[in-house]
């Protein structure tokens, strides 16, 4: 009988490298990457905090031999590393995974606030080199599953709100999720019904913001972690679809299946749904 050890034995090595190594997401990938027999964490990368210290141990699991760099220096992974996962967000997910792709590194990431014109140069930079690289609102595998669902309902139950609810450490509102399942849902549905009344806002923004003529609701308290709901209205009923992460464990499958998918395509992907075969 073949052992798992023989079983592994051709499965080529992934070797990955993690930013915002000394963040909740960061630490969490590292445990994941370290626990998997097909993958080697061979660097790591923060802006401030952690930096010197050895990755592993800042996780929690020992340490791996593997310092937390500046992200500057992810320029020096070239023919040294195969994949970047990062977790930043904004502008600096934009210039570390550029970074990773300029020196033929797939870049993984999990950050939001990328502008159209920033992934169309991220998607540039990946084409360049023909690598395949990923952005994704959310690794959780049943928010992506929430996301697809609810792109399905909206061609028969148009009228639709989005409620997403956030740990108030979270910098950016809406989610990446929320404005990802909010596009999904206007493609899905066309133009959103015209409203039943005019409505007068007594107070400024009661009524959620517009993500592609979708409403959105934001919440930010102490005690959540990543949730989102999605309500749809009809003469005489409502359908909820819910989605809740509880820990950053739920985040990790869809990390892990990411780094290794990136490996077999040759461009720039965005949404996890797009790696499921949905």
């Amino acid at each position: 009988m073949e052992t798992a050890a023989e079983s592994l034995a051709d499965v080529p090595i992934v070797r990955v490298a993690v930013s915002g190594a000394a963040g909740r997401m960061g630490k969490a990938t590292i445990r994941a990457l370290a626990a998997d027999a097909t993958m080697r964490v061979v660097a790591a990368f923060g802006r401030a905090n952690g930096l010197g210290q050895d990755a592993g141990a800042l996780a929690g699991i020992g340490a791996l031999g593997v310092p937390v760099r500046p992200t500057e220096e992810i320029v020096s992974l070239e023919g040294a590393c195969d994949v970047l996962v990062d977790f930043s967000s904004g502008e600096a997910a934009m210039a570390n995974a550029t970074r990773a792709a300029s020196v033929g590194v797939r870049p993984v990431g999990g950050g939001t606030g990328y502008t159209d014109g920033a992934l169309e140069e991220l998607r540039a930079a990946c084409e360049r080199r023909r690598l395949g690289g990923l952005v994704a609102p959310n690794f959780a595998i049943g928010a992506v599953l929430m996301m697809d669902f609810a792109s399905r309902a909206a061609r028969y139950m148009p009228h639709v709100e989005i409620i997403e609810l956030h740990h108030d450490r979270k910098r950016d509102a809406p989610s990446g999720t929320a404005l990802r399942t909010a596009q999904l849902i206007a493609a899905a549905r066309g133009p959103a019904p015209d409203p039943a009344v005019h409505e007068d806002e007594t107070i400024a923004g009661v009524r959620g913001g517009l993500g592609a003529n979708v409403r959105v609701h934001s919440v930010r308290l102490p005690g959540l972690v990543a949730h989102q709901e999605v309500i749809f209205g009809a003469a005489g009923q409502t359908l909820r679809i819910r989605h809740d992460s509880v820990n950053e464990q739920s985040f990790m499958p869809g990390v892990l299946l990411a780094t290794r998918a990136v490996l077999g395509i040759d461009r720039l992907v965005v949404g996890l749904e797009n790696l499921l075969n949905l």
